[in-house]
């Protein structure tokens, strides 16, 4: 665990990730592999099929872990590396906590019954990565970091949308509870993968939520902060291409995988760029 940083940065070659940051200059692009390398290990102690506790404990041992890191010197090479990122870039260390927390949050909770409870679990497991990636971009305004925060919401109510179906094979429901009884679909029209009236109508309330975040993100970048924060945009027009995706499929996320093809994000990271860094848009 976390002892191969190349392999951890390798699997997110192929993410959306990959083609946000691909632009910046180097040392803000190594910096970020790493953090997102942390993102992508920490995930992977909860993301498999061994026992709950078995990955308690080994979620345990990954926080102690980083606790010596950034104090003195773990035996993981990636901890260590964080926190050389995170004194160089000046990262709050508790966003790194933050994440540790809502990764926790997975392996003890799979039912959310108010949105308010869901949208803490989006801030600590998305949020915290654009607050933890903020400090390397080097914002202008203090107030970009409402733009992380929405944007972080955003991101992963998007994500829940698409995921719906592979969630509820793990027995996850991340869709608030009161919106299942508020559009009459229950849990286990959900696990039935009952492609219904109902559901479509439950899936048009929730995707409205996320572009009201999306819009609240947009809304909370401050101008002079908009260059620095070109490859966060990037990763803001893919997933809001992922979302317009999921509408046009109806909300059919059972019969179909939604997704943007790699060629189209990576079309989307350079129209961005050209209009962000030639044409200052």
């Amino acid at each position: 665990m976390g002892s191969d940083i190349a392999a951890a940065i390798n699997r997110g070659s192929t993410s959306s990730f990959y083609y946000s940051f691909s632009f910046l200059p180097r040392d803000q692009r190594e910096a970020l592999k790493t953090v997102y390398a942390f993102c992508r290990t920490t995930d992977d102690i909860v993301d498999n099929a061994q026992d709950v506790n078995y990955k308690l404990e080994r979620l345990h041992t990954w926080r102690n872990e980083l606790e010596h890191a950034l104090s003195g010197e773990s035996d993981y090479p990636l901890l260590n590396q964080l926190s050389a990122i995170a004194k160089k870039f000046k990262i709050p260390v508790v966003h790194f906590h933050e994440l540790l927390k809502g990764v926790e949050m997975d392996l003890v909770k799979n039912r959310y019954q108010t949105f308010d409870e869901l949208k803490e679990y989006c801030y600590l497991v998305a949020s915290s990565v654009g607050l933890m990636s903020l400090e390397i971009f080097g914002p202008r305004s203090e107030k970009t970091k409402e733009y992380a925060i929405n944007l972080g919401i955003a991101l992963q109510l998007t994500n829940i949308l698409r995921d719906v179906s592979i969630d509820a094979k793990y027995g996850r429901i991340y869709l608030p509870q009161e919106d299942l009884r508020r559009f009459g679909y229950s849990e286990g029209d959900l696990f039935a993968h009952r492609y219904s009236r109902e559901f479509i109508a439950l899936m048009e309330f929730e995707s409205r939520r996320a572009e009201e975040y999306f819009k609240l993100a947009q809304q909370s970048l401050p101008l002079e902060d908009r260059r620095a924060m070109f490859a966060p945009k990037i990763m803001e027009r893919i997933y809001f291409h992922t979302l317009l995706r999921i509408k046009e499929a109806r909300y059919n996320v059972f019969d179909q995988s939604v997704h943007v093809s790699r060629m189209l994000q990576f079309l989307i990271a350079v129209k961005y760029w050209v209009k962000q860094r030639v044409l200052g848009k």
